[in-house]
């Protein structure tokens, strides 16, 4: 058998369904495309303007729409094509002239070129066929004594050239819009997709709503109206910014949002090119948290608004603009591809973060304990999910002690007696926020115990990554209140009639209910301060496995825990309702009071159910009404 070798063909008929149906995502991408070419074709004819040292006008592109005759014109002063480079730029699909223009400035000498350039011709100019039927291109070069040229195209493989009479250098483009690009004749609709994609761009963009009869005066409605700002915040030296700069920028950005709380101005330009403002927002509790707060532009030009890749998840709370020329993009500069410079600037940000974060705390913590509730969130999810980051923000993580003021876990083992150090060793003592018993709060913070706030979603999973992951030498070991309070406070002998007491609340709240077995258990711990008359005391292990749980949302894998009751009998409630029972003549009044202060115990900790709450009611009224008859 002989050996036949052959080429692959590629089929040109074929490449106009790709560009309309699969390379971009949205037909309004063509806007961006087209405009930023044209602020390319600028920025060339500036460049080779100042190589070759003369003068030209002011860079500016023109959009007008005309709904009548279903035309879109974009026209810029670049520096414009001859015939034979429309065919070479524009004719030959996705021949890129950034390339060849590169390597022509270098040999006059000029080497910073390369990061000009934003976009090039090829399948960005293609994008026009996604919306329109026929395409013409006019273009006079600034090469002196060029001959203007027109180039025509209906969305297929032929073209044709014709004489031009355009008479300024640089390109127009008129798209006439077929039935997929109707909407874009609305001048409303073009001017959302203008500053949506061109807003930041570097060169005047003016939109003109052409539609009107002939001779017809102009009116407000088309009159040529500048639609972006040339030069973004990120651009300018922070120094030179005032708050309010930052603010308005803020409010141009996001209308709708609040005030920001404060903001970090971004500006590297080694190992890799990034400028960029990103703000820490004031959340909106009754708002759920929205994503895609931080828009990506390259060279000013907005790119996407998913910034995932660049930005780890736990910044996703903020907003504002990163500008890089080193992310790299997919052919239809639509969306991010792998590349390692994509993880130096994510990590980058973190530190810029977190350096900022640290700074704030340290001149002005007033301002930092201010923002603590919106920032705190993301900060504790940081910490877990970044090393760099835990290294730096852990010790200015914060916490509401018993006062309500906010410390750090630092400062709050400072806090600690020396008497109950030996007893605490290390340990941080926490309560679930609305759910522990205020009396056990108030009598440790009576002997200089405090115990920190913390809530029921992001604080178990800080824990446990702080108790499992050491700084250094520092370690850190959580502890309920409910855990630890017998060790906290200070407590008598146990006597006969404390037994008597814990047998007389075990008999009526557990008896032989066997339903019960192995859920709730009584104890007694005779308190020398009576101020509380019960609390539950839970596993530690097992509280923390369902605040866990139910932080994720799994209440349906929660397992129960065994909870004790631990009764004081120096109470005056419990020493009440124990002489009622040993005198046995109002049994019933005895039980009430018991399960009374079970209900408030329960109340105090994890609350009560929607069952419980009723029975609550009724023996709460019942319990009333019997009492009722002993007051004279």
């Amino acid at each position: 058998m002989t050996t036949r070798k052959g080429s692959i063909s590629v089929k040109t008929n074929d490449i106009f369904p790709i560009i309309k149906k699969w390379l971009y995502s949205e037909h309004d991408i063509f806007v961006r495309e087209l405009v930023s070419n044209a602020c390319d074709a600028i920025t060339k004819r500036g460049t080779l303007a100042r190589s070759q040292g003369y003068e030209i006008p002011e860079g500016k592109v023109t959009v007008e729409v005309n709904k009548a005759e279903r035309v879109i014109t974009i026209s810029d002063n670049g520096l414009g094509m001859t015939e034979a480079e429309v065919e070479k730029y524009i004719a030959q699909l996705a021949f890129s002239g950034a390339q060849e223009f590169v390597q022509k400035m270098k040999d006059l000498g000029d080497t910073s070129t390369k990061d000009e350039i934003i976009g090039k011709f090829g399948l960005g100019f293609y994008s026009s066929f996604m919306v329109a039927e026929k395409v013409e291109v006019e273009s006079l070069s600034m090469v002196p004594g060029s001959t203007p040229t027109k180039w025509t195209c209906h969305g297929d493989t032929d073209y044709e050239f014709d004489e031009s009479t355009k008479s300024e250098v640089g390109t127009t483009i008129k798209l006439f819009i077929g039935t997929d690009g109707e909407e874009f004749l609305d001048a409303w609709k073009l001017r959302e997709t203008l500053t949506h994609y061109c807003d930041f761009m570097p060169y005047p963009i003016a939109l003109i709503n052409a539609e009107k009869k002939e001779g017809e005066e102009k009116t407000e409605e088309n009159k040529e109206e500048i639609i972006n700002e040339t030069t973004p915040l990120w651009k300018k030296e922070p120094a030179n910014l005032k708050d309010e700069d930052y603010k308005d920028f803020y409010r141009k950005m996001f209308p709708m949002e609040q005030e920001p709380l404060f903001w970090l101005h971004l500006n590297v330009d080694h190992p890799f090119t990034l400028q960029g403002v990103l703000f820490f927002p004031k959340l909106n509790q009754s708002k759920p948290i929205q994503e895609n707060g931080i828009k990506l532009y390259s060279k000013q030009v907005f790119v996407s608004d998913n910034v995932k890749n660049v930005v780890p998840d736990f910044l996703g709370l903020l907003k504002g603009a990163i500008d890089s020329v080193d992310i790299p993009l997919n052919v239809s500069r639509s969306a991010l591809q792998g590349d390692p410079n994509i993880k130096k600037i994510s990590n980058y940000i973190i530190k810029k973060v977190a350096e900022s974060l640290k700074k704030l705390f340290n001149t002005d913590r007033e301002r930092y304990e201010k923002a603590w509730e919106d920032i705190g969130l993301f900060v504790k999810y940081g910490c877990m999910q970044d090393t760099k980051f835990d290294e730096v923000m852990r010790k200015f993580v914060l916490f509401k002690n018993s006062e309500g003021k906010l410390v750090t876990l630092e400062e709050y083992q400072a806090s600690i007696p020396e008497a109950a150090k030996e007893k605490l060793k290390d340990k941080y003592v926490y309560f679930e926020k609305n759910q522990s018993d205020e009396s056990l709060r108030k009598q440790l913070l009576a002997e200089g115990i405090h115990v920190l706030e913390t809530d029921q979603y992001i604080d178990p999973h800080f824990m446990q990554h702080a108790e499992m992951k050491k700084l250094g030498e520092q370690g850190y070991q959580f502890s309920a209140i409910d855990s630890e309070v017998e060790n906290l406070l200070d407590s008598a002998a146990t006597t006969e009639d404390d037994i008597k007491v814990k047998d007389f609340f075990k008999e009526v709240l557990v008896g032989d209910n066997k339903e019960l077995e192995g859920k709730l258990d009584v104890d007694v711990k005779s308190l020398k301060n009576s101020a509380s008359s019960a609390y539950f005391k839970v596993d530690e292990s097992m509280k923390r496995f369902q605040q866990m749980t139910k932080s994720m949302g799994q209440t349906a894998f929660a397992m129960p825990i065994k909870k004790t009751l631990v009764v004081n009998p120096n109470n005056a409630l419990i020493k009440n309702a124990f002489k009622i029972w040993e005198k046995g003549e109002k049994k019933e009044l005895a039980q009430k009071i018991c399960h009374h202060v079970q209900d408030l115990a329960s109340i105090s900790s994890e609350g009560l159910s929607p069952e419980d709450k009723e029975k609550f009611v009724n023996r709460s009224q019942d319990l009333v009404q019997e009492l009722s008859q002993y007051i004279v």
